[in-house]
């Protein structure tokens, strides 16, 4: 069965998310700035009001690159606890190297921080030189999924080489399509790419600017994919 993750910018976005149907979330901050660790208080609303919801946390201190200073891996490091400690089901956390590959020895000081938790790798895959080394290197710390355009502007350009990746990992670990995803492109990337699950905003502009996730859309793409 076809999953969909909506990604969440704060609270209104989680409401919204829920009322549209689903039932697993990325919870971020900051859309605008391709997502950034969430506000503590709406993760903390969203597992109180929402106990059986998936809840997966971003934790990206800033924004701007993926590669982190010592300093800065510290305060990933303090932000992974706190989310674990407010109930998140699983982190999604990523890091590089200044030329381009997974920075293996960062993400390998990060993983313990997980606790057991599942951690996918976020989109920071889609600035690595090299993809399918970058693929075998998040395998190998023991990363979960791999959330990934392809490289590409949307998943749908990227299709391709997604599936190509899909192939390679023969099931060492779940891709997760995600960039430009709509109500009515969801299932032909899902098709092409050989993917279960799928990744999207489903959002619009907000009452008071900014992005904010649509119930109808939620609906609207699980209404494709299922």
């Amino acid at each position: 069965m076809n999953l969909l993750e909506v990604c969440c910018g704060g609270w209104d976005s989680v409401r919204a998310a829920v009322e549209g149907g689903a039932v697993r979330i990325e919870l971020c901050s900051r859309l605008e700035a391709d997502g950034l660790t969430p506000v503590w208080e709406d993760l903390q609303t969203a597992r109180r009001l929402y106990p059986e919801l998936r809840i997966h946390v971003l934790v990206r201190p800033r924004e701007g690159d993926f590669v982190y200073s010592p300093q800065e891996l510290l305060e990933i490091m303090a932000q992974m606890d706190r989310a674990r400690e407010l109930g998140a089901d699983a982190l999604v956390i990523g890091c590089l190297t200044p030329e381009g590959d997974v920075d293996t020895d960062a993400l390998a000081r990060l993983m313990p921080y997980a606790g057991g938790l599942p951690v996918t790798f976020h989109r920071a895959f889609d600035r690595c030189r090299n993809p399918f080394q970058a693929l075998e290197d998040i395998i190998a710390a023991g990363c979960r999924r791999i959330l990934t355009s392809g490289q590409a502007t949307t998943a749908l350009e990227g299709a391709d080489l997604i599936r190509a990746l899909q192939e390679r990992a023969a099931g060492r670990i779940l891709l997760l399509p995600g960039g430009g995803v709509t109500p009515e492109n969801a299932a032909l990337i899902l098709r092409r790419t050989g993917c279960t699950e799928i990744h999207a905003s489903a959002s619009g502009q907000g009452l008071y600017g900014g992005r904010v996730t649509s119930a109808q859309k939620v609906a609207a793409i699980l209404k494709a994919i299922t």
